[in-house]
């Protein structure tokens, strides 16, 4: 599927003119190599890609600066380097900010459309709804069928899951899972050990695939992309994960040179 259903100056000129219920994709379905994966493991998978960090004028991502990833995201990435691309991130957040009850009305069309498919095709559908932000997503509530909601309540049978710098995150839906995201730029450490001392599943980003340790703070390494299915892996785990798009070039710290830290 593609990232928008109409063309990008249309896009800017209905956002321009405030109108808000606009038709576009919000979620791209296995369009990355890691989600395409996923199919092997019995998921379909939508991702939800917005504007990361403050781009919109809105902050997706309050740890960002602190975490040292704003200019390493993975929102260049992949197909994140073209400009067309970029533009449908950007719209997508400004309906968002503009029309939420929109946005997720057209979120729960597009979920299920998703469920559906997956269901035909004999398997299960997975959400990530943070493909670049870091939204917190169990506290968005929304009419439907005139009762406040979240995006859970309404698919208990989808499996959501996602990355996250923020470290306390708790009272989490059943149905969504949550890896937190290892940096090592300094004045971070105190959220990694956080993470660490709580026991939650942990990924971190190495220079090299080369430099990615058997195993990272006495934890078990696994190959984080191997697939996107981040809750098949057992919660102590560690995802070592290899440097992509800008983050390459990283001097942060939230990338971890020679696979030590």
């Amino acid at each position: 599927m593609a990232e928008t259903g109409i063309k990008p100056g249309l896009m800017q000129y209905l956002f321009n003119n405030h109108i808000g219920n606009i038709i576009m994709s919000l979620l791209s379905i296995d369009t990355n190599a890691k989600t395409s994966k996923n199919t092997q493991f019995g998921y379909l998978t939508g991702i939800l890609y917005l504007a990361p960090a403050d781009l919109s004028g809105v902050n997706y991502c309050p740890m960002a600066e602190l975490a040292g990833c704003k200019e390493a995201c993975l929102n260049t990435a992949g197909r994140g380097v073209f400009n067309n691309v970029q533009e449908a991130r950007l719209n997508r957040s400004k309906l968002f900010n503009t029309d939420k009850n929109a946005f997720m009305r057209q979120l729960v069309d597009e979920i299920g459309a998703l469920s559906r498919k997956a269901k035909k095709l004999g398997i299960k559908a997975a959400v990530r709804l943070n493909g670049t932000s870091d939204i917190q997503w169990e506290k968005i509530k929304f009419k439907w069928f005139n009762k406040d909601q979240t995006i859970f309540d309404i698919f208990p049978n989808v499996q959501f899951y996602d990355y996250t710098k923020i470290p306390n995150r708790s009272n989490l839906p059943n149905n969504y899972d949550l890896t937190f995201s290892y940096s090592g730029a300094t004045g971070f450490d105190k959220y990694n050990q956080r993470a660490i001392n709580n026991g939650v599943r942990i990924a971190a980003v190495f220079d090299k695939p080369e430099n990615i340790p058997v195993t990272f703070h006495k934890r078990k390494v696994f190959d984080g992309d191997k697939h996107d299915l981040t809750f098949l892996n057992p919660k102590n785990a560690v995802l070592g994960l290899y440097a992509k798009g800008k983050a390459r070039k990283d001097t942060s710290g939230f990338v971890i040179q020679g696979g030590l830290n």
